[in-house]
């Protein structure tokens, strides 16, 4: 599986330098007036992880496969939006085909580039958004209820919309509902604001390392367990080097991980995935997959036949197969498992599944 995160925020924040960034392209259009990017930008890009070349090195592999996660660039949204303004529901509606919510918020200076507000405030830009998307939810909601849709929603997404009603009639952060109902089930419900989130305050090269007033205002409100700080001109400069050229820069800027990788990382971890490992001879290739995953599950994502004629797992942990130097000697000192369909795939899992079609 391939996740999808939407960047998303006030027009001229930064969202299409981002995503130049992010997916090392030109394709968003970049540009210093409002609603310059019209529709969504799509880019698909490896997901990084050292682990790859380790076990290709050991399987002596032909090729390496990572994984691949999908940035979508969409339009910037305005106050009002859920009533039309702007872009209006054609935003709206692009967000709805995410995984998860890149909340981009200007958190620079700049006479430069216009800014669609008088006044740097990524407090008030946040709660501008996300007061739209609630707006959008609860024409939603309302819709959905009536009587004559009503017969067509399921029992449980009856509940989840009955309670996100009466949460937004309340005041209450509708994020409540996360401990209340299945992840499945809510994400099923395509509610906006029960989205995954993953807040970004896009800053000058001098406030990367310490942040700024702006972004202290930020965390101060918000919090700084999803809030990243990234300066998406920086990013753009550093995807335009080369490897070592690369280095050589994040580290006389004080910058130790690039946006790109943070984003993953912290994208992994809100939308609760793990990674899992096939390596041969032909290829060595990561798999995203849920936590909490069953073994045939995890090996539907190879191919649907996998999990139908489920037999069992051959699993070893990446640090065995490397301690080990591979399958053989892994199997020899008995550190390879055989698995059944009950066993929950772990992040690091080596596997080679055994079916019959």
């Amino acid at each position: 599986m391939s996740f999808k995160c939407g960047i998303v925020g006030l027009p001229n924040v930064g969202k299409s330098t981002l995503f130049n960034a992010l997916t090392n392209s030109s394709k968003a259009q970049a540009a210093n007036f409002p609603f310059c990017t019209i529709d969504p930008n799509v880019g698909v890009v490896p997901v990084p992880d050292q682990r790859l070349k380790k076990l290709a090195e050991i399987s002596k592999s032909k090729k390496i496969i990572n994984t691949t996660i999908s940035f979508v660039d969409i339009a910037g949204l305005v106050k009002g939006a859920s009533k039309g303004e702007g872009l209006g529901n054609k935003f709206l509606s692009h967000i709805r085909e995410v995984d998860a919510i890149i909340h981009m918020v200007r958190c620079f200076d700049s006479s430069d580039i216009q800014n669609v507000n008088e006044t740097v405030d990524p407090v008030r830009d946040l709660e501008i958004i996300e007061t739209e998307m609630m707006l959008s939810d609860l024409e939603s909601i309302q819709k959905r209820l009536e009587k004559n849709n009503k017969k067509n929603v399921e029992e449980e997404q009856l509940k989840i919309l009955n309670a996100a009603l009466d949460c937004i009639n309340k005041d209450q952060d509708i994020s409540i509902l996360n401990s209340q109902f299945e992840k499945k089930q809510l994400s099923q419900s395509g509610l906006l604001s029960l989205k995954s989130k993953i807040f970004v305050c896009n800053v000058d090269e001098k406030s990367i390392q310490n942040g700024n007033n702006y972004t202290e205002a930020f965390i101060n409100k918000f919090g700084n367990e999803n809030t990243l700080i990234v300066s998406a001109d920086i990013e753009n400069q550093i995807n335009e080097l080369d490897i070592s050229e690369k280095k050589n820069y994040m580290e006389m800027i004080g910058l130790k991980e690039t946006g790109l990788n943070l984003l993953i990382q912290r994208g992994y971890k809100i939308l609760e995935l793990d990674t899992y490992f096939t390596s041969g001879p032909e290829e060595t290739r990561a798999w995203t997959i849920p936590k909490n995953c069953t073994a045939p599950k995890a090996a539907s994502e190879i191919h649907t036949d996998f999990e139908k004629g489920f037999i069992r797992a051959e699993t070893i942990s990446y640090e065995d197969f490397v301690a080990n130097s591979g399958w053989v000697n892994s199997k020899t000192n008995g550190k390879m498992r055989l698995e059944g369909k009950d066993y929950i795939v772990k992040d690091g899992d080596v596997l080679n599944f055994r079916f019959n079609t």
